[in-house]
């Protein structure tokens, strides 16, 4: 049997290319934050960028970071691909690769400023670097987090953990990161920096948690009302987004009615709410927000609606067995 092979669409190309970039940028952003902030700093993070800070302050070899990241980063990603396969392949590979790359420019950059400059960027404020540091790197693993890639290095290991044993992704990942972090104390490190790092694992945890579901959101909207024919047509027509109709009955006179079930945009959301007010001032409406939507006009191409479809009797009139109140 011939195997068909489809053209991808423009909406599935763009998405591809969105889903790149913010690899690509999500990578870049990681890797200044240790070059600009974290290191500059004297300060300590986890993952691969900590055991790169570790071997740095043991042998004192200027590329001893850089290095160290990209042997660790290239280890745990064989292992990985052996046991997790191929969709974890193509999920990591740019990770793996990206990131140390952008260590390397950025660290060269870093030298230039210092060079011109005769400072850090941060000044060599402690505070500025703490801060920065951990919104740039939690911003940057949350970036390609949310495209469902990932920036290699230890990232793997709680993935293994995971699959082979059941262990949450999130509990694994904090124990290695702050391993690592307790592992600078080995190579000089004082308490305080130690410290330092327990609080940018922190806080840059927080900032993946916040960057992860941004621009996902959206607003799930149920609707009560006795014009549910006419609100549904506007959903339908004017807001471009689909319907749910669910059979429902109301709590006080017990009366049989539908429930529109819609998901808007949080800007289109008070779009929504006027017009459903000029169609029914007394309609009954809740808002919910649910963090990711998947399916057609969200993360599929959105369809017209057939003209078929428009003017169906069918689905205005009362359901079956709902007659009579």
């Amino acid at each position: 049997m011939k195997t068909i092979i489809r053209k991808p669409t423009r909406y599935q190309v763009k998405q591809t290319v969105i889903r790149w970039l913010l690899v690509i940028l999500g990578n870049a952003i990681t890797a200044a934050a240790s070059s600009f902030f974290i290191v500059p700093g004297g300060l300590v993070v986890g993952g691969t960028t900590g055991l790169g800070i570790f071997v740095e302050q043991l042998w004192d070899f200027e590329y001893a970071r850089v290095i160290t990241v990209y042997s660790a980063n290239i280890a745990l990603f064989i292992l990985g691909t052996v046991l997790l396969g191929k969709n974890f392949f193509w999920a990591t590979l740019a990770g793996t690769f990206l990131y140390p790359a952008f260590l390397s420019l950025f660290d060269a950059l870093n030298a230039a400023y210092v060079a011109a400059h005769g400072s850090i960027l941060s000044g060599g404020d402690l505070l500025l670097d703490l801060i920065f540091g951990s919104i740039f790197f939690g911003g940057g693993i949350g970036l390609v987090v949310r495209v469902g890639a990932s920036t290699g290095g230890t990232d793997i290991p709680p993935l293994l953990l995971q699959h082979f044993f059941g262990i949450p992704v999130s509990i694994s990942l904090w124990v290695l990161d702050i391993a690592v972090v307790l592992l600078q104390l080995f190579a000089g490190a004082t308490l305080q920096t130690v410290l330092y790092g327990i609080v940018i694992c922190i806080f840059s945890s927080v900032v993946i948690e916040f960057v992860t579901p941004i621009g996902q959101r959206k607003m799930q909207v149920k609707i009560v009302s006795h014009h549910y024919a006419a609100i549904r047509e506007m959903i339908l027509k004017e807001l471009n987004r689909g319907v749910t109709m669910l059979y429902g009955k109301t709590g006080y006179l017990r009366e049989k009615c539908y429930m529109l079930l819609t998901v808007v945009s949080p800007r289109e959301l008070v779009r929504l709410k006027n017009k459903v007010q000029d169609i029914d001032p007394d309609a009954f409406l809740t808002v919910s927000i649910v963090s990711e939507v998947r399916g057609r006009g969200f993360s599929r191409e959105s369809v017209q609606l057939p003209d078929e479809a428009e003017g169906r009797d069918d689905l205005e009139e009362v359901p079956p067995g709902f007659e009579g109140g």
